[in-house]
């Protein structure tokens, strides 16, 4: 029963699991590396958003929207990509 339970949360077999997140992890860092980034720039990207964000004070709300657009463009596309891949597999 504790198999199941460490399944069921992992999402797959532990084995299985390890295999995606290695191959997933050698794709993105071929991508990253390509774009000529490093885990440090996202985390400095990040950090400089939020400081830019809060030094801007009230005038940010209006850029929000865009932030949230521009975010969406990019997840709302892959989320269904993923959705539609994981029907055709018969998951929900």
């Amino acid at each position: 029963m504790a198999d199941h339970r460490i399944s069921r949360f992992m999402g797959g077999s532990p084995g299985q699991v390890l295999l995606r997140l290695v191959f997933l992890s050698f794709v993105v860092g071929i991508i990253l590396s390509a774009l000529d980034l490093n885990p440090l720039d996202i985390f400095n990207i990040a950090i400089n958003f939020f400081e830019r964000l809060w030094q801007m004070g009230f005038d940010a709300l209006g850029n929000i929207g865009r932030y949230f657009l521009l975010g969406a463009a990019v997840v709302v596309p892959i989320w269904l990509v993923l959705r539609v891949l994981a029907v055709g597999r018969g998951e929900r």
